[in-house]
């Protein structure tokens, strides 16, 4: 068994507790069912916000479903000029058999050309 990165962003309307909440436990659901994961095989999930967003921790979320003993780390995205705005990005490390090749990164509403836009740099 491996421990695997897996990826995901989304990107709220506005700076609120609840829109940061619901967002975040959305995205979370997507990578969960997107890579068939079990919250015992998650080893630590990590949380970034753009400098935006500051109205609530994401990580309140995870423990909102469920995850009580998986530990959870918030942290600030760098503040790139043009970047991004409204972000949310989760970094999951899972154990798991599956190869890089198998993980499903999930990036949804504004952050759907996030990837691409990295890759093509």
């Amino acid at each position: 068994m491996r421990c695997r990165g897996i990826r995901g962003a989304t990107t709220v309307e506005s700076n609120t507790g609840k829109e940061i909440l619901e967002a975040t436990k959305e995205l979370l659901r997507l990578m969960i069912d997107a890579n068939s994961l079990d919250k015992n095989e998650i080893a630590i999930a990590v949380f970034t916000t753009t400098e935006d967003l500051n109205a609530e921790f994401p990580a309140m979320a995870a423990r909102q479903i469920g995850w009580t003993e998986v530990p959870l780390l918030c942290a600030r995205e760098i503040n790139v000029p043009g970047s991004l705005k409204k972000c949310l990005r989760i970094l999951l490390l899972v154990n798991t058999e599956k190869s890089p090749a198998e993980i499903v990164h999930i990036y949804v509403k504004g952050a759907k050309d996030l990837r691409n836009a990295i890759e093509t740099k």
